[in-house]
């Protein structure tokens, strides 16, 4: 509290010195010299708290007499006074300065958006007497809204927050007097609890925008029928909060009402009956509640509506005819509900039409003929019980549509031909029909087309070879037909193909080498089919390749190489008459070349004549040749796992010794850089954005150290939890004092710099710096303060008297942590290598979040001594070092992070640590891990402390993805972007997933 009336004085000084400085000289452009200086020195102390990387703001000169000519500002012309601050988009960062804001006392229009200001919104704002026009929107604000924010009200007339991190809830009396008020938005921000009950007074409201926030409560809070009194409301959205409870008449009352938007939210009984009477409505939305019941029949009144969507409900009954008099509709969403009977022939009447979506009902009878005559972009009447033909090819929605999904239907008849001369559609699935047809070889023409999806439509005949002629399809699922002859070699010029699924047919002959051109192929099914031969050894060139299943088959020999055909588990090669691998029993079949035999007899002749004794040297001869040659194949074999076990003990002892290179590897850091301060304060704490105090502090990092409590240590230093006294209360931040400082060699203005930089990196799950403070004896970084401790305490450091981390928990943990390391890797340019992926520096929230630490950290050590290579790395990292960080000779990436990550993820589901030593032997958990899959026990190695709740579909997807991460070959492994995508796949329910492939 005295550094903050330190401060509190040290501001109020300079703005009394800067008064007097500019009293004296005076300023001709009014008849007021001090108020107009109050504008000029309420800019630059407002500028003063800003980092300005584009020098933007370089006109503003404080010793101008006027502010009038400076960039971004406009003055009332007969004042002279400021009267608009306009920085919108202008990359500012730091915290709005209340403090120089209030001296523009005639200020109408403060307009900040778009930038990456911190920090909380300033309550002096409320004390600007003439201020109409507030946007703050589209930056990082947080904390709660200053109480004084209603006395604003009186004068405001726009006030646009959206798009923070503002949270708590909204004071009740906050609109107690907003006659003036015409449009709010608060979107997108944190904000709880119920909408205040005084709204319903900002009668002059035309657009409210309360969306994507975790409101709670009914629309029904007030007298004087609530929200619906605004009745010069054009604009409504409340979606995506947690607001409940029918929605009460009195909608119609809000005559004007263009747009309503209530989606995402619990609301439920029957949808408004006077709906209708809002004669002017374009746009509504209720989707994702739980309305029940049938639509209302004053729908049919919105003549104007062009967006209706009311998807994701439990609405029932018919699909009325009167549907086709909403003539203006271009977007129709009843998906996901229970409407039943058949689709009303009007629909033809829609000719604005050009989404439509029935999808996942109870529909049943013919789609009308009418319907396929509009110019629709999408259809989609999936999941029903629709009879009949699909449309002839020759129908005039085939010149427009871009997405067709007739799929789980009862639809019969051929494929249209003439459907692949239309080249716009980019989805078509037909799955789970029985139209009994061949598959069209002029589908190939689709120059569009990325998803084919002809899953159990009773399909025959062969795959035509020319499928794949346009080169744009990615998804290729013909499964559970009955389609015949061999895979088309042609399959390989399908390079945009990353999912190639055709299992359950009758297919014969090889698997095509071509598949191996297939560089971009993640998943391959080809199990129950007919297929002979051994699988082409070219298949383990695609480094892609996640997933393969090709059981059921007639395969012989060898799998091929690369470490996804090597991880196969027993179900994805079982039922073949004699692949080689250790988890089938059987023969092993192999097309082994027979056995060179020469005949000694010919070498007898030319020497002069042979013998009887010669005859039998020639058999014996001709019988250790056999053996020599038929034993090569496992001698060779053994060769080479012991060579393959050399070279990874010896990578692994060379770790221990060879760190060097890191020097040059971690040149790496996000481009949005900031410039350092010219002089930083050497031996002073500074503080980037804090509640504690402005950027320099008086606070004695020393003093504060020896209050604080230590909390954990790593390859970087020592970890303190600490307080500051701020402007809202006690701060609770996290202190690293790092490692002695012959390893730091920055003098302090680049050590400013580097740590900004990494005060920039920004991400849920990264938990960002907050500042630092510099000394050559001492250096420390601030960052947030994490309560829920780390990672590694959650796992191996539990008390008995807690309850172990749940499955939802642990994949949470997986999917953040994933996703703040693709963050590192592929949004910042160029990319930050974290190095040190472990329980340890995964950091958990309130909400058991993770917050990646240490992020960058390593680029800090200018130089790494053998001190360092030996204590800390090695004795740090442990189980969690890449192989290839051992190894100077090989390329360092990003792969190094996702091995790292390979192994969290299997201390996640296993609950072990990466290496156990026992008293006779050593653990390596990726090894056991390998085995048990090879086994087929691999859910053995579950963490028992979960007491089987979790879902074994989850488990097993995510173990293998584990493994493949820690393969020893980096270009195996895949990036964090893929893992990311990989695990919300893996998280999708089963059901979608299917709906997915």
């Amino acid at each position: 509290m005295a550094m903050m009336v330190m401060m509190t004085g040290f501001l109020d000084l300079l703005l009394l010195s800067l008064i007097s400085v500019a009293s004296l000289r005076g300023c001709s452009a009014s008849d007021d010299p001090l108020q107009l200086n109050d504008d000029i020195l309420g800019l630059i102390v407002f500028k003063s708290d800003l980092h300005d990387p584009y020098s933007y703001l370089d006109s503003w000169n404080e010793d101008d007499n006027s502010p009038c000519s400076w960039n971004f500002i406009q003055c009332n012309p007969v004042t002279g006074r400021v009267s608009q601050l306009s920085l919108d988009g202008l990359g500012l960062s730091g915290k709005i300065g209340g403090r120089g804001l209030e001296k523009l006392q005639s200020l109408k229009v403060l307009s900040l958006s778009h930038n990456n200001f911190t920090g909380s919104i300033p309550p002096e704002l409320a004390l600007m007497p003439s201020l109409e026009r507030l946007n703050l929107s589209h930056n990082s604000l947080s904390e709660r809204l200053p109480m004084l924010f209603s006395n604003m009200m009186t004068t405001i007339k726009f006030l646009d927050l959206s798009e923070n991190s503002v949270s708590g809830p909204i004071p009740d009396d906050m609109f107690e007097s907003c006659n003036t008020l015409r449009f709010l938005s608060l979107a997108r921000n944190f904000l709880e609890g119920p909408i205040p009950s005084t709204l319903p007074k900002c009668t002059s409201l035309s657009n409210l925008n309360l969306s994507n926030n975790h409101f709670s409560g009914n629309l029904d809070f007030s007298t004087n029928k609530g929200i619906w009194s605004l009745t010069r409301l054009r604009t409504l959205d409340l979606s995506h909060n947690l607001l409940s409870g029918p929605i009460p008449r009195g909608v119609s009352l809000i005559h004007n009402l263009k747009e309503l938007r209530l989606q995402g939210n619990h609301f439920s009984e029957l949808l408004p009956s006077d709906i209708g009477l809002c004669p002017h409505l374009s746009s509504l939305d209720f989707s994702d509640n739980f309305f029940t019941g049938a639509l209302p029949d004053s729908l049919q009144r919105l003549n104007f509506l062009t967006f209706l969507s009311l998807s994701r409900n439990m609405l029932s009954g018919d699909v009325p005819q009167w549907i086709g008099n909403m003539i203006s509709l271009q977007h129709l969403d009843f998906s996901k509900n229970g409407f039943t009977g058949i689709l009303p022939s009007s629909l033809a009447d829609l000719k604005s039409l050009t989404r439509l979506s029935f999808a996942n009902n109870k529909l049943i009878g013919n789609i009308p003929e009418g319907l396929f005559d509009i110019g629709l972009d999408e259809i989609d009447l999936s999941k029903n019980e629709l009879v009949g033909f699909i449309p002839p090819g020759s129908s005039k929605v085939f010149e427009s549509l871009q997405r067709l999904d007739l799929s789980r239907n009862k639809l019969t008849g051929e494929i249209p031909e003439e459907m692949g001369l239309f080249s716009k559609l980019t989805y078509l699935n037909l799955s789970w029909n029985n139209l009994q047809s061949r598959v069209p070889p002029e589908l190939g023409y689709f120059q569009n087309l990325s998803v084919l999806d002809l899953r159990s439509t009773a399909l025959y005949g062969s795959i035509p070879g020319d499928i794949c002629d346009s080169g744009s399809l990615g998804i290729l699922q013909l499964d559970g037909n009955s389609l015949t002859g061999p895979i088309p070699q042609d399959i390989g010029n399908c390079s945009s193909l990353y999912l190639l699924s055709l299992s359950n047919n009758n297919l014969s002959g090889s698997i095509p080498k071509s598949i191996s051109m297939l560089n971009k192929l993640k998943i391959l099914k080809l199990e129950l089919n007919e297929l002979t031969g051994e699988i082409p050894q070219e298949l383990g060139r695609l480094e892609n390749l996640l997933a393969v299943n090709i059981s059921y088959n007639r395969l012989t020999g060898r799998l091929p190489g690369g470490s996804t055909f090597q991880n196969l588990d027993q179900s994805a090669l079982q039922g073949n008459l004699g692949i080689c691998s250790p988890l089938l029993k059987g023969p092993c079949k192999m097309n082994v070349p027979k056995p060179l035999v020469l005949d000694p007899h010919a070498y007898g002749n030319q020497m002069g004549g042979g013998h009887k004794k010669g005859d039998e040297s020639s058999k014996n001869f001709r019988h250790h040749k056999f053996l020599s040659v038929s034993a090569i194949v496992a001698i060779s074999a053994a060769i080479v796992i012991t060579v393959g076990v050399i070279v990874i003990t010896l990578l692994n002892l060379s770790a221990r010794r060879r760190l060097a290179f890191i020097d040059n590897a971690l040149e790496s850091m996000c481009s949005s850089s900031t410039e350092s301060r010219r002089f930083p304060a050497m031996g002073k704490l500074i503080l980037f954005d804090s509640k504690a105090s402005p950027d320099c502090t008086s606070t004695n990092p020393e003093s504060l150290l020896n209050k604080a409590a230590e909390i954990g240590a790593g390859i970087f230093g020592t970890v303190y939890k600490a307080s500051l006294e701020g402007d809202q209360g006690r701060l609770v931040i996290a202190i690293k004092k790092l490692v002695t400082s012959n390893l730091i060699q920055f003098n302090p203005e680049d050590f400013d710099r580097e740590v900004r930089i990494l005060g920039k990196a920004s991400h849920p799950n990264l938990l960002p710096l907050k500042g630092y403070y510099w000394t050559p004896q001492l250096q420390l970084l601030v960052s947030d303060y994490a309560p829920n401790g780390s990672l590694q305490a959650k796992l191996h450091e539990r008390p008995t008297s807690t309850p172990p981390l749940s499955w939802s928990t642990r994949f949470k943990i997986m999917l953040g942590t994933a996703k703040g390391l693709a963050h590192l890797h592929h949004s910042c340019r160029p990319p930050i290598i974290h190095y040190g992926i472990k329980p340890s520096n995964i950091l958990l929230d309130d909400n058991f979040n993770p917050k990646i630490s240490d992020f960058g950290l390593a680029r800090l050590l200018k130089k790494l001594d053998k001190h360092v290579i030996s204590s800390r790395f090695q004795s740090e990292l442990g189980g969690y070092l890449a192989p290839e960080l051992a190894c100077q000779s090989l390329r360092v990436n990003e792969k190094c992070d996702v091995y790292g990550f390979g192994v969290l993820i299997l201390e996640l589901v296993t609950g072990r640590r990466p290496v156990e030593y026992g008293e006779d032997n050593v653990v390596i958990l990726s090894d056991h891990v390998r085995v048990l899959l090879e086994q087929g026990n691999v859910l053995d190695c579950v963490d028992p402390g979960m007491n089987n709740e979790y879902p074994e579909d989850e488990v097993l997807p995510v173990l293998k993805l584990a493994l493949v991460c820690t393969s020893q070959i980096p270009s195996s492994r895949p990036s964090m972007a893929e893992v990311v995508q990989i695990l919300q796949v893996i998280k999708t329910p089963v059901s979608h997933r299917m709906e997915m492939f």
